[in-house]
């Protein structure tokens, strides 16, 4: 049993509730077993309290634990790229405490008994919280919508096809329709696939230069423009993930101004990388969807600072090494995205973009609210999901050193700021980082 930890010289913030307090030895945050039971500037001022464990914080920043909303375990079916216990750890070592993953799995997660498996081997494995999509459609990929109401009893979080985008107008609309029975969120990887068959990366000089087939900027709006037609025709709630164009964003911007129940996010390739980071033939800068202009870079940057971007998610999709060493047209699109999520995530707030609670916010407290999870919070009562971190520590992105079984990151070699020194799950320290 995990008895008291008084967590003491924290500055403690939870996005949610505006909380923001300096660091103080009088001041943090009170864990009792699974939960917090007290938190605030002046919580131990009679004293040391009397606990089994005080974990002085030294000045870092105490938060809620990370809460992912878009990663992929590779399982079933693909454990030999990741597996729920090598995921967990990766994302544990980036300080993610939650995580939601995509049902594009083998087989599919359309039937209760899949989305059971999983939630059986994550308590098993018991790092961190693993939640799941469910898929819209039978198989991920298909025209047969899923039975929604038992996926939603089972456990479904809300629903997508994962990385293929729900192509049918008449199927979405029907899915948009089903799910307000629920008061559930689609999830939409809004790129129209005809247009983007057979590209590998963003369409313009680059891809001319280096010969490579390209997917325009269009294959996202043409795909968001349908979908936003369909969400005000059935009053459904929408959500676009990835988004990576300045096109995408306005109209987004647009929908959100009229009215529409709509929501999205970005991952940090869209908002840290453009384009030219495919240098020459570089496959671990091959994604889906593409890196893009610089323009549509600082779009994104922009939409996360209006608050037109609801969250940010790792969009962690990893590869194993002979998936990636191939030239690049015959290379897997993805990367891994867990272990460097926070770091990148505070480049936002380095830059001047966005201040620290408002980034914490795109990570825990908007997709916890956006899901309806019991997570991303902190206060009397609240799971102790913790993350302690340094955000102005520097470090460099070193793939070979992920605990992820992925080591491809288009991040590679890039300099950061901001380490993870503690994580932890219902008042379990689940990472460390001299551990």
């Amino acid at each position: 049993m995990i008895g008291k930890v008084a967590y003491i010289n924290a500055r403690v913030i939870d996005p949610a509730s505006a909380v923001d307090h300096a660091a103080s030895a009088s001041g943090g945050v009170l864990t009792d077993g699974a939960g917090i039971v007290a938190m605030g500037p002046d919580i131990f001022n009679g004293g040391r309290p009397a606990v089994e464990e005080i974990v002085d914080c030294k000045g870092a920043v105490l938060a809620p634990g990370l809460v992912d909303m878009r990663v992929d375990f590779c399982e079933p079916g693909a454990e030999h790229k990741e597996d729920i216990e090598s995921g967990s750890k990766a994302a544990a070592a980036g300080g993610v405490t939650a995580v939601v993953t995509l049902p594009d799995t083998e087989p599919a997660i359309d039937d209760a008994s899949v989305l059971e498996f999983v939630a059986r081997r994550a308590r098993d494995v018991k790092l961190v919280k693993v939640f799941g999509y469910a898929t819209v459609t039978r198989g991920g990929n298909s025209d047969e919508i899923v039975e929604m109401g038992l996926l939603k009893e089972a456990g479904a979080v809300a629903f997508t096809d994962g990385r293929h985008s729900v192509a049918n107008a008449k199927t979405l609309s029907r899915a948009l329709k089903y799910a307000l029975a629920f008061d559930t969120l689609i999830v939409q990887h809004a790129e129209e696939p005809n247009l983007s068959a057979g590209g590998v990366m963003q369409s313009g000089e680059l891809s001319t230069r280096l010969g490579l087939p390209g997917i325009p900027r269009e294959a996202e709006t043409i795909m968001l423009d349908r979908d936003l037609a369909l969400v005000k025709m059935t009053g459904g709630r929408y959500h676009a993930a990835h988004v990576s164009t300045a096109e995408g964003v306005a109209r987004i911007r647009a929908a959100k101004d009229a009215g529409l129940r709509v929501t999205c996010d970005t991952a940090p390739p869209y908002f840290a990388l453009n384009e030219l980071a495919v240098g020459e033939y570089r496959t671990f800068a091959k994604l889906s969807p593409p890196l893009r202009s610089e323009d549509d870079r600082q779009a994104i940057v922009d939409g996360l600072a209006d608050g037109t971007i609801d969250c940010i998610a790792s969009d962690h999709f990893p590869q194993d090494q002979e998936s990636k060493r191939l030239p690049f047209e015959l290379a897997e699109f993805g990367s891994s995205g867990l272990e460097t999520l926070l770091a990148l995530t505070l480049e936002l707030v380095h830059n001047g973009h966005l201040s620290l609670t408002e980034a914490l916010a795109k990570v825990t407290s908007a997709p916890s609210r956006l899901l309806d999870l019991p997570t991303g919070r902190l206060y009397a009562g609240a799971p102790a999901d913790l993350v302690i971190f340094d955000p102005d520590k520097p470090a460099r992105i070193e793939p070979d050193r992920f605990i992820s079984k992925s080591k491809n990151s288009p991040f590679d070699g890039r300099l950061v700021q901001g380490q993870v020194i503690r994580t932890v799950v219902d008042g379990r320290t689940i990472y460390t980082a001299d551990a």
